[in-house]
């Protein structure tokens, strides 16, 4: 199984480097510290899986996933990030990793995530919240988790479906308008909502339901 590293670390990378060839069967064929050199090496090695760190210098490691995907198809994405918040992944599975492994993870759970890959098996690490992930792996944005929202939240939400403003629900509620706007935040990573427009519809829908 060929493995190809990418990471800006040069400590980082040797690490991983000893780490994979203790698994037996895994080779690292190259290493890249940009996101620019991983495209490169992965066209000249065609690694069957890719390991990606996603804050480097200059392009990050989703403009590196999105272009891998197109130039090497038949490679397979894990994400490695120091990241463990379920924007960062689900915007990893929607350019096309197969996995994502957080960096403070045990080393046998790489080996785990890179064997997955080559089957063609997602693997999440244990941190990443599956509850909220669950709508965008289904396909839908989050619908499916309101009832887990704290009272509060549900009430803001029920607010936001009826077209009451920010100001005018911290009014309704005699709370600040901060407080509106950090449960917000927390409402939109709950239900997988990747900007305002996928919150604001959502509080639409589920107003307008009987």
């Amino acid at each position: 199984m060929k493995v190809l590293i990418c990471d800006d670390h040069t400590l980082v990378r040797a690490g991983l480097r000893r780490l994979l060839d203790s698994f037996g069967d895994i080779e690292v064929v190259a290493e890249a510290s940009s996101a620019d050199e991983a495209v490169l090496r992965a066209r000249e090695s065609l690694p069957h899986i890719v390991l990606l760190d996603l804050s480097m210098p200059g392009r990050s490691g989703f403009d590196a996933l999105a272009e891998l995907r197109r130039t090497c198809p038949e490679c397979a994405v894990v994400i490695m990030s120091m990241h463990d918040d379920a924007l960062h992944v689900r915007e990893a599975l929607a350019r096309g990793a197969i996995g994502f492994v957080v960096k403070e993870a045990a080393p046998a759970e790489l080996e785990i995530a890179v064997r997955a890959a080559a089957a063609g098996r997602t693997y999440l690490s244990p941190q990443v919240s599956a509850p909220q992930l669950h709508g965008y792996r289904n396909g839908t944005r989050g619908e499916g988790n309101v009832d887990a929202l704290p009272r509060r939240q549900r009430e803001i939400l029920d607010a936001l479906g009826a077209g009451r403003t920010t100001k005018q629900i911290a009014g309704d509620l005699g709370i600040s308008v901060k407080t509106v706007e950090t449960h917000r935040a927390r409402i939109m990573e709950a239900l997988g909502c990747r900007n305002a427009g996928e919150l604001l519809r959502i509080a639409m829908r589920l107003y307008d339901r009987p």
